[in-house]
């Protein structure tokens, strides 16, 4: 297949077996390995230069779990530069707040950082100051969505796995969170803007609707008089 030979040429994947001077065999491993980089490329949306750094530093031996987090982080965060003027100070200062009173253990060098800083930049430049009094909510829930994720991680037995995991849930746990939330977004603009006076008629969750009762029919009766 021409992509395979592509990832090939592109030092994605290992070379197999030769079989013949035009032919090679390739066993599970690279079945594998192919899986990986396509799901890095395909659906994490990682550049080719990005997908080789993991791969390189997944094939490396000593690197630590954290140190695989750091490498997979690097890869999928676009790195922005640091600014000067005072809206850049404002915007850091308050992203360092949010680390220091959370009791977050990261470093300013982390690219997320500077990533953050840039989007509070941007949210008072353009007067969307409001969505900052939610700073808070978009900090425990990707907290508590980290350890829920770094923990099942944790539990793997095999070494491996457990690397494989920590790349795949930053490469891909961006990808799942961002689907996930458009879904959840669709559903709290239906609720809360999308005809109101409709959803009103529909019956409270949990209530039986009342049907109106049929009208009951009386025979009549006809007396007749008796014939005098």
């Amino acid at each position: 297949m021409p992509t395979i030979k592509y990832y090939l040429r592109e030092g994605l994947l290992p070379g197999g077996e030769r079989t013949s001077p035009n032919q090679a065999q390739y066993g599970e491993a690279h079945v594998r390995r192919l899986k990986l980089v396509r799901a890095m490329l395909d659906v994490g949306k990682l550049s080719i230069a990005a997908t080789r750094e993991v791969l390189t530093a997944i094939d490396s031996p000593g690197n630590t779990l954290h140190g695989m987090l750091g490498v997979a982080q690097s890869a999928v965060t676009t790195k922005v530069p640091a600014g000067t003027d005072e809206a850049w100070k404002s915007a850091d200062e308050l992203v360092a707040e949010l680390v220091e009173r959370r009791g977050w253990q990261v470093k300013p060098s982390n690219p997320a950082w500077q990533t953050l800083t840039q989007i509070v930049v941007t949210f008072r430049d353009l007067g969307q100051d409001d969505l900052l009094d939610i700073f808070e909510e978009y900090a425990v829930a990707a907290e508590r969505l980290s350890a829920a994720e770094l923990a099942v991680i944790g539990r793997r037995s095999e070494p491996d796995s457990k690397v494989e995991g920590a790349v795949l849930g930053t490469v891909l746990g961006d990808a799942l969170m961002s689907a996930m939330r458009r879904l959840t977004q669709e559903d709290a603009s239906h609720r809360s803007f999308n005809a109101p006076a409709a959803d009103a008629e529909q019956p409270a969750a949990g209530k039986a609707r009342s049907v109106p009762a049929k009208p009951v029919r009386t025979r009549r009766t006809t007396r007749v008089a008796a014939a005098g």
